[in-house]
């Protein structure tokens, strides 16, 4: 009987909050971050196209299982929308689809914008990661076909005009989960009637992660030129953030070792005292500040649904 195989790289955990370039995809990058850290396991909290900068949160190790918590949360853009033309993916990189000499006042832009605020109705891009009978839309634009993109609701919590030219306007969106910013250029484009594509996009903020926990990826490059292997990797894993961190829109159990240990091995815990959290459907517990199990509360007990390594 064959040992089961070794898996490569350290079992390293937490999170890294990239500050991910222009012209770098977000699997790229995450390859990028694997190698450099030589983790075990590695993936990324929301995709950003290839032509946008900006936070691209990346969980290594047990971090990934947190993934789902921060994929939900608000995201903050920066975007510019450039006048005049709509393309094919609704950004720089696409062939140009329809074309006007229109350009849209500055107070046609701002008496738009509280259309495209609250719960909205979105189609898509023809070029994004949506599935159509089991292919991704890109794939099959890529193909040359014109596809049916149901539309779907998405919040838009806040929409601001930074500034505008002739040509251009600059925006900041605080938006929900699977909000398309190239979209919203698109519609724009629409409703001003003259036509919109994305020319800038940055991410700024992704929740619970702030701009200021951004890394930008040449700073970590820079590393490699130390040669000793453990300094080099102790430099790289001061960047990473505890796991739990992805975890604070849910409720936080402290618990003692002889607890820790039950929860371990997937078993309950008793809350007890006046102070016991209530029922609660999700909440994390921690021994020693240390992330140890995602679970629910109910009943006066803790039950652990996924216990951390």
């Amino acid at each position: 009987m064959s040992k089961p195989r070794k898996p490569k790289g350290r079992p390293v955990s937490g999170w890294l909050i990239l500050d991910k370039p222009i012209d770098f995809g977000s699997t790229e990058a995450v390859s990028k971050i694997k190698w450099l850290f030589n983790a075990q396991k590695c993936g990324h909290a929301g995709t950003l196209d290839p032509l946008a900068s900006g936070m691209l949160p990346i969980a290594l190790g047990d971090a990934t299982k947190t993934v789902p918590y921060v994929m939900d949360g608000r995201k903050i853009y920066e975007f510019a929308v450039t006048w005049g033309e709509e393309r094919s993916t609704d950004d720089l990189e696409g062939a140009v689809t329809a074309s006007s000499d229109s350009r849209p006042s500055e107070e046609q832009i701002r008496a738009l914008l509280p259309n495209y605020t609250g719960t909205i109705n979105q189609i898509p891009p023809q070029f994004s990661a949506i599935k159509i009978a089991g292919e991704r839309a890109y794939d099959l634009a890529r193909d040359g076909e014109i596809v049916e993109i149901p539309s779907r609701e998405v919040q838009i919590f806040r929409l601001t005009l930074l500034g505008v030219t002739p040509d251009k306007a600059h925006f900041e969106v605080e938006c929900g989960k699977g909000t398309y910013v190239r979209a919203l250029a698109r519609d724009f484009g629409r409703d001003l009637g003259c036509y919109g594509h994305i020319s800038e996009l940055r991410r700024t903020f992704v929740a619970p992660f702030a701009e200021d926990r951004m890394v930008p990826l040449s700073e970590l490059v820079a590393l490699e030129q130390i040669e000793d292997r453990d300094e080099r990797l102790a430099a790289l894993d001061a960047f990473m953030i505890n796991t739990s961190e992805a975890l604070s829109s849910l409720p936080h159990l402290p618990v003692t070792d002889d607890q820790a240990h039950r929860i371990k091995m997937g078993n309950p815990i008793i809350l007890r005292g006046r102070d016991a959290p209530a029922d609660e459907a999700e909440a994390y517990a921690t021994v020693r500040g240390k992330l140890l199990a995602i679970g629910e509360i109910g009943q006066g007990e803790f039950r652990p649904k996924r216990v951390f390594g």
